[in-house]
């Protein structure tokens, strides 16, 4: 046991009171931030800028009190590194060209090592300013997720560019897939070196892909990324986070070899512990709406979770980030009913 209770809980112990973060935890929702991104100028002048960073990742950590901070930054600062050129939009979010066949073949997974420095030196000033009992998060995407972004140039509502393209270019689609696994071992290797107890893999579109595609540009590279980076590092704890996976959770959790499972919130609570939770840690799931719309509604949400997980290992968290709406008032009321159910 260590002092930092979600590192135990990723060890497969069960917190009295499990540890919480949120994702999203640093964002919009928080006046500070939306001082330091004005100071910034641009989104990835932000994430590039080790000591906005870092003052960003402490920042919820200072208000909330919460077991862990997870590093600011964002998935696509990799396909940014490896050789495609990224910008956020105001308003209108990510835009990159979108990648061809050709170019895949031009990308250079190593550069992640070179190009991402500041990301590792904002790591070691985090980890260096947390409290002790405070566990440090990296992360990177899922290639299937961080391709969608490649291919299409732009989030889409079901990522059919990257679908439609994975079927009509499957050679080069694993290619990218390939390149993307490579690039996302090298990173969060060097986040865990430079200080990160663990790290977590978000993959949020693994919700739209039929079996096939599911197996292949989802759970398999997710399984390769877990596999590289413990060669590496032995023993580094790793979050898994397929938002949408629903019942091919259990096959997930079985053939990545992961730590903890992240769950939306459209998975079933006692379907989760019976079936998940006696083989992984379980993350999750409130809906990230009720921390705008609040009420009793919150409250009876957050003692659903925590009367069906508390006896596992658990770490409360939402089923996906905190929007820009969210409620500051209502975080610290989400904190104080979690940590104060079992008394």
């Amino acid at each position: 046991m260590t002092n930092r209770r979600l590192l135990n809980v990723l060890n497969g112990q069960t917190e009295t009171i499990p540890p919480i973060w949120l994702m999203r935890q640093a964002g919009r929702y928080l006046p500070e931030y939306r001082a330091i991104r004005a100071e910034a100028g641009s989104f990835l002048s932000l994430c590039y800028n080790p000591d906005f960073a870092t003052e960003v990742t402490l920042q919820p950590i200072r208000r909330f009190g919460f077991d862990a901070a997870i590093l600011f930054s964002d998935i696509l600062v990799v396909p940014d590194a490896i050789g495609r050129s990224v910008q956020f939009v105001h308003g209108e979010g990510p835009k990159l060209d979108p990648i061809s066949v050709e170019e895949i073949n031009d990308l250079v997974p190593a550069m992640v090592l070179s190009k991402l420095s500041p990301v590792y030196e904002a790591v070691e000033k985090i980890r260096d300013k947390l409290p002790d009992e405070t566990t440090l998060l990296g992360f990177c995407g899922a290639p299937w997720t961080v391709a969608t972004y490649m291919i299409a140039g732009q989030g889409t509502p079901d990522q059919a560019p990257a679908r439609l393209f994975a079927r009509k270019e499957p050679e080069a689609f694993y290619m990218l897939i390939d390149k993307l696994v490579e690039a996302s071992v090298l990173y969060l290797v060097k986040q865990l070196e430079s200080g990160a107890d663990a790290v977590q893999i978000f993959d949020s579109w693994a919700g739209v892909l039929d079996d096939d595609l599911y197996v292949k540009a989802s759970r398999d590279p997710i399984a390769r990324i877990v596999k590289g980076v413990r060669e590496k590092i032995p023993g580094a704890k790793i979050i898994g986070f397929p938002k949408g996976a629903g019942l091919r959770l259990p096959d997930f959790v079985k053939e990545t070899k992961v730590d903890a499972i992240g769950l939306d919130w459209t998975v079933p609570l006692d379907w989760a512990r019976d079936n998940l939770q006696s083989h992984v840690a379980l993350q999750g799931n409130l809906d990230p709406t009720l921390l705008v719309s609040g009420g009793d509604q919150l409250d009876a949400s957050i003692d659903r979770i925590m009367q069906a997980w508390s006896s596992g290992p658990f770490i409360f968290n939402l089923g996906h980030g905190i929007s820009p709406q969210g409620d500051i008032d209502l975080v610290h009321r989400l904190i104080n009913r979690v940590r104060s159910y079992a008394s």
